[in-house]
């Protein structure tokens, strides 16, 4: 089992985050096809308490790639309904991660 250790300047509160807790699972979207051809950016659900700097380290720990950078977006659930009854789809956060010109991911 391999914990993350973050730099000091990067420090916060809250638990510590395996690499297998951070990365939820990747998402298999055409925009996330043509992100992964074009522009070799990976797209993933991430945990709503990692941060840039853990999801960077979880992505090169688990896959053995560099990454070159990391965008995050919270996205809210949508409404949903169920009979009378009206509700909604919870939130998540996404990462885009791109990968250095020498690395890809192959999922399938």
């Amino acid at each position: 089992m391999v914990t993350l250790r973050r730099p000091p300047e990067y420090e916060r509160d809250g638990p510590v985050l395996e690499p297998y807790q951070v990365i939820l699972r990747p998402l298999i979207t055409e925009k996330a096809t043509h992100l992964s051809e074009r522009h070799n950016a990976y797209t993933f659900e991430v945990n709503q308490l990692a941060t840039k700097t853990e999801i960077k380290l979880a992505v090169e720990t688990l896959f053995e790639v560099k990454v070159s950078n990391v965008r995050i977006q919270n996205r809210r659930g949508k409404p949903r309904r169920y009979r009378q009854k009206l509700g909604r789809m919870r939130n998540w956060k996404k990462a885009i991660v791109s990968l250095h010109d020498d690395y890809r991911i192959n999922f399938y």
